[in-house]
């Protein structure tokens, strides 16, 4: 009997010290913060890193087959063969948001899905694949010469280096 009050004793006892000794999720959640603050400000500290256009590698031309359909009706007209691609979103809150902020950027933005239920994020559209190609060459010239692929991400939610050509297929 008493070997078994001694038991539980020492049972309780590190039953106690094993729940007192658990950390507490402010802790982690303050140091979290901090650290995410000082991150903010040390990105907000260093200046843009503006590159030289000229001086960025030839793009590989990548094409991409695949049977899509325009989201909006309206947009069927503007829907080409060859289209340029700045992303590919599986959740279509997250397309049309970076459909509006590319908008805002001055571009006529299509959103395509496809077979797989993956929205296709359109920037241009075009007949050939060469007026495509151009197209993809002067966005990625274009947003390149703004700065890095972080900070591209940051500010348009895409780091616009991995651009390419889907050609439609029927």
């Amino acid at each position: 009997m008493k070997r078994s009050i001694y038991l539980m004793m020492a049972l309780s006892a590190t039953l106690v010290l094993a729940i007192s000794c658990k950390p507490k999720q402010s802790a982690y959640k303050q140091v979290y913060e901090a650290a995410k603050e000082r991150e903010m400000q040390q990105a907000a500290s260093q200046p843009t890193v503006v590159k030289d256009a000229g001086t960025l590698p030839p793009v590989e031309v990548s094409v991409r087959k695949e049977k899509v359909e325009p989201v909006l009706a309206s947009d069927a007209a503007n829907l080409k063969n060859f289209s340029v691609v700045i992303a590919s979103l599986s959740v279509k809150l997250n397309a049309e948001s970076l459909k509006t902020r590319m908008q805002n950027e001055g571009y006529s933005v299509i959103l395509a899905e496809n077979e797989q239920g993956m929205y296709r994020v359109i920037v241009a559209s075009y007949d050939d694949k060469a007026s495509a190609a151009a197209k993809r060459d002067e966005i990625y010239q274009k947003y390149s010469a703004l700065g890095n692929t972080d900070y591209l991400r940051r500010t348009y939610g895409v780091p616009f280096n991995d651009l390419w050509i889907l050609e439609r297929q029927y």
